[in-house]
């Protein structure tokens, strides 16, 4: 058959018919006629079977461009191309994304790891986990954060909704998506908030009367653990935590100071704590009491375990301060004292183990303001011994 038949003004006479209708250029080339366009195709064969391929639109793509486009597919096709347009490579579902994503984030505790990856894997994946992360809509992530709306969990849709945007930008970064879809919904305009509440703490001028009901406490182990809280700022959980090998000496450092690891912190940093002399003795008599434990303050029956959570808030109780004072309203106490003594805020912030945003500075802080937090930790235990003998509590002189 000839090839290479038709002009270009035979095309351009080319009208349409009541059906449409083809033209052969031959070798396969032809143009396909409607009432509405003309349009190449090329008709080959694999394996005995007839197959089409579009090759464009008449005048967009020349006589001699689909002559071109028939010569190179004819060349393929002599190699084992099948000319087949191939998929598109599918989109990996939301589920494979968010475990890609937290194995990723080796930067955060094993803690917070387990928190995050459990929101989602309740609420967002049992719905949604098979999907490819490109058609997941807004709609979809508004139906789950619609139903913890409902449900009265106002706090915690937030934080699924946070870590939800987290694994949405590792896709925006990694080229699975465009745009990260939670970023348009506004959790302060779509959702109720439930009502703020501070951890309990007592100001100041109520100190010398809890200290003075606390030593009348005979729970020898809850004291210590109340006392040593007291005077490290640490939170509750990180103090039930407190190991034996914790306890060292650090460069820049003259007393003892606690090493507590990035894993049983809240934001997966190490974290130094100078201990004051009082906090040391503290220590030394929990020591002797914890039964050759691992931990620093063990639980009651069980040696490989912690102490209860609940031990600290049962001691408040029993003093009678119940929903005015707990553990972690030493954080607050404590902070508040600082700020009026005229510490830096960074070396406060760096004591309470806030992370700050800017990573270099961090790290700065760390080494910069630890001989800072070791004299301000050694002021406030002595201020707290003053407290306990009744002097009335002042606001303590600015350090030298």
């Amino acid at each position: 058959m000839p090839t290479n038949v038709l002009t270009d003004a035979q095309i351009k006479r080319l009208a349409p018919r009541e059906k449409p209708y083809k033209v052969f250029d031959g070798g396969g080339l032809f143009l396909y006629v409607t009432d509405t366009s003309k349009s190449w195709r090329l008709a080959y064969r694999i394996d005995g079977k007839q197959q089409t391929k579009a090759l464009g639109k008449y005048p967009i793509v020349t006589l001699a461009e689909a002559r071109g486009l028939r010569d190179d597919a004819k060349r393929r096709l002599h190699a084992g191309d099948t000319l087949k347009t191939r998929a598109p490579a599918s989109k990996p579902t939301l589920e494979r994304l968010c475990a890609d994503y937290w194995a990723s984030r080796q930067d955060l505790s094993a803690g917070y790891l387990q928190n995050a990856a459990s929101a989602l894997e309740r609420y967002v994946l049992p719905r949604f986990g098979n999907t490819p992360v490109d058609q997941l809509q807004r709609d979809d992530i508004m139906l789950v954060l619609n139903g913890m709306n409902a449900a009265g969990r106002f706090v915690y849709l937030r934080k699924v909704r946070m870590w939800l945007g987290q694994v949405l930008d590792y896709a925006v970064e990694h080229g699975h998506l465009q745009a990260n879809l939670t970023r348009a919904i506004r959790t302060e305009r779509a959702f109720g908030r439930r009502k703020v509440t501070h951890f309990a703490a007592l100001d100041l001028h109520e100190l010398p009367a809890f200290l003075q009901r606390l030593a009348c406490e005979h729970d020898i182990d809850s004291v210590l653990a109340m006392q040593l809280l007291a005077r490290t700022w640490l939170r509750t959980g990180e103090l039930r935590q407190l190991q034996i090998a914790d306890l060292g000496r650090s460069p820049g450092l003259d007393g003892w100071r606690l090493l507590i690891p990035a894993g049983r912190m809240k934001r997966a940093r190490d974290h130094i704590v100078p201990l004051s002399h009082q906090a040391k003795a503290l220590i030394d008599q929990a020591m002797l009491r914890n039964r050759g434990s691992a931990y620093l303050f063990p639980a009651l029956h069980r040696l490989d375990r912690p102490l209860s959570e609940n031990t600290i808030l049962a001691l408040i109780a029993r003093m009678g301060y119940k929903g005015r004072m707990t553990g972690h309203g030493w954080r607050s106490i404590a902070s508040t004292w600082a700020n009026e003594a005229g510490y830096r805020d960074d070396a406060i912030e760096r004591q309470l183990a806030h992370q700050p945003e800017d990573e270099i500075r961090a790290t700065y802080n760390r080494a910069e303001y630890l001989a800072e937090r070791a004299v301000m930790l050694q002021a406030w235990s002595d201020w707290l011994d003053a407290q306990q003998r009744d002097s009335p509590a002042q606001t303590p002189s600015p350090p030298a």
